[in-house]
C-alpha cells in the first residue's frame, strides 16, 4: 500500500452499516466517479451473527433472508400466548449470507476498493481525514466510521446506558421440542434475579434452533452464568433431553438514547451502532440502519457539515423514557413487557417500534402499561 493514498470517501467497518452504505454509493450515479475505500480488519467470511426483524409482506432483503416465521410467542408470568402476526412476519438473515452477497455486489463497482486492514485511528484535520491502519495511512475528504467502543457512551451521565447482552446456542435436541412456525420473541419463564431476563428462540426444525439467554441490564455476566441458564432452560423448561451444541453466538448491543453527536466532526460521521443507529429501546439495528442509509446518502451529496445531520424524532423521547425506567429499576422489565403484550397486539407493538404511529396511537401504546414508573421517570428527568 502506498502511504497516504487519497480517496473521496472512506468507510470504516464492513458490518451492516458499512456494507449498506458502500452498496448505496455504488448504485448511485452521483458517486460513479468518486473513489471509495472500505476497511475492515476481518475478511467477513464467517457467520459471526444473525440479524432479525419483523416486516410487512415482501421486503428488499427477501432474497437473502434465511428464515421466516409467521408467528411469535410471548411468555410471561401470568400471560403467555402464541400470536399470528400477519401481515407481519419475523425474518432472519445470517451474517455470512449478508456479507457474501454485499461483497459480491461491491466487486461490480469499479470505484470501490475493499482492504482487510485493522484501523488504529481516524483524525479530521479540517480539510481531510487521515485514517491510520496497522499497515499505513489513507486520506479522504469524508469518512464514515462504524467502530464502536462502550467508552463512547459510558463517559457521560446524562443518558442511561444499558446493554442487551446475550449468549446463544445453536442446538440439536434429542426430543422434538420446537415449533417450526413460531419464533419465541420473549420468554420470561426464568429467574429474573433483579434484572430483565428472557429467552429468545429461533427454530429451524423440531430438533434444531438458536436459543439465546438475553438480558437488558447495565453489566454483563460471567460466561458460566449464561451457560447455566441455557442448560436449565433446555432441560427443565423445554424438555430437550440430550442435546448437542453446534455453534455459539454471543454479543452485546448498547441500549441508550445518547446521540453520539460529540463524536462526529465536520468530515467524519459515525454510523451503525457507533452512530446510535440501534433502536435504543429494543436493540434492533438492521432495518433501522436500512432506513437511515438513504437519508445519509442524500445528505452526503449536499456536501454539508456531517455534524448537522440529525435523526432524532418523538420516538427518541419515548425510548429515553423506557430506558430511564429500566435503568432506575431493572427488575420491572418483565412486568412492563408482559402488560404491554397482554393489552396490545404484536402488530400494534411492531407499528410503534417501527416509528409509524401517530400521536393518538402513541398515547394508546403508552397507556397500555402501568404509568407510575414512567411518571416518576419524567419527574426525575425534568427536575
Amino acid at each position: 500500500m502506498s502511504n497516504s493514498k487519497m480517496f473521496d470517501y472512506i468507510i470504516i467497518g464492513a458490518g451492516a452499516a458499512g456494507l449498506m452504505l458502500a452498496d448505496a454509493m455504488g448504485k448511485d450515479v452521483f458517486f460513479s466517479n468518486k473513489s471509495i475505500l472500505l476497511l475492515d480488519k476481518d475478511p467477513k467470511n464467517t457467520n459471526d451473527r444473525t440479524w432479525c426483524f419483523w416486516e410487512k409482506g415482501n421486503g428488499a432483503f427477501d432474497p437473502i433472508v434465511d428464515r421466516i416465521w409467521p408467528k411469535v410467542f410471548f411468555g410471561g408470568k401470568t400471560h403467555s400466548k402464541t400470536y399470528d402476526i400477519a401481515p407481519y412476519s419475523y425474518k432472519m438473515i445470517k451474517g455470512i449470507t449478508f456479507y457474501k452477497t454485499y461483497k459480491e455486489r461491491l466487486q461490480g463497482y469499479s470505484n470501490i476498493v475493499f482492504e482487510q486492514e485493522e484501523v488504529l485511528r481516524a483524525e479530521d484535520h479540517g480539510t481531510k481525514v487521515t485514517v491510520t491502519t496497522v499497515d499505513g495511512t489513507y486520506s479522504a475528504k469524508k469518512v464514515f466510521n462504524s467502530i464502536f467502543d462502550y467508552k463512547m457512551i459510558t463517559a457521560q451521565q446524562k443518558y442511561p446506558v444499558l446493554q442487551q447482552h446475550f449468549v446463544g446456542w445453536y442446538v440439536k435436541t434429542e426430543n422434538p421440542i420446537f415449533r417450526t412456525d413460531t419464533a419465541t420473541y420473549m420468554d420470561f419463564a426464568i429467574p429474573q434475579k433483579g434484572n430483565t431476563r428472557f429467552m429468545y428462540i429461533l427454530p429451524f426444525s423440531e430438533n434444531e434452533a438458536l436459543v439465546e439467554y438475553t438480558l437488558f441490564s447495565e453489566k454483563r455476566l460471567p460466561l458460566n452464568a449464561y451457560e447455566t441458564a441455557l442448560q436449565a432452560y433446555l432441560k427443565n423448561n423445554l424438555g430437550s433431553g440430550e442435546y448437542e451444541i453446534t455453534d455459539v453466538e454471543k454479543g452485546s448491543i448498547p441500549m441508550t438514547a445518547y446521540e453520539f453527536r460529540e463524536h462526529h466532526t465536520k468530515n467524519m460521521r459515525y454510523i451503525g451502532t457507533a452512530g446510535g443507529w440501534a433502536k435504543p429501546s429494543t436493540g434492533y439495528t438492521f432495518l433501522s440502519t436500512a432506513k437511515k442509509i438513504p437519508r445519509l446518502l442524500e445528505y452526503i451529496k449536499s456536501g454539508a457539515d456531517l455534524r448537522k445531520l440529525r435523526y432524532r424524532n418523538k420516538f427518541w423521547y419515548y425510548d429515553l423514557l423506557l430506558l430511564d425506567v429500566l435503568s432506575h429499576d431493572n427488575s420491572i422489565g418483565q412486568s412492563v413487557f408482559e402488560t404491554l403484550f397482554k393489552n396490545r397486539s404484536p402488530q400494534f407493538i411492531f407499528k410503534f417500534l417501527d416509528e409509524e404511529t401517530n400521536f393518538f396511537e402513541d398515547v394508546r401504546y403508552m397507556t397500555s402499561v402501568k404509568s407510575g414508573p414512567f411518571i416518576k421517570a419524567i419527574i426525575r428527568r425534568l427536575f
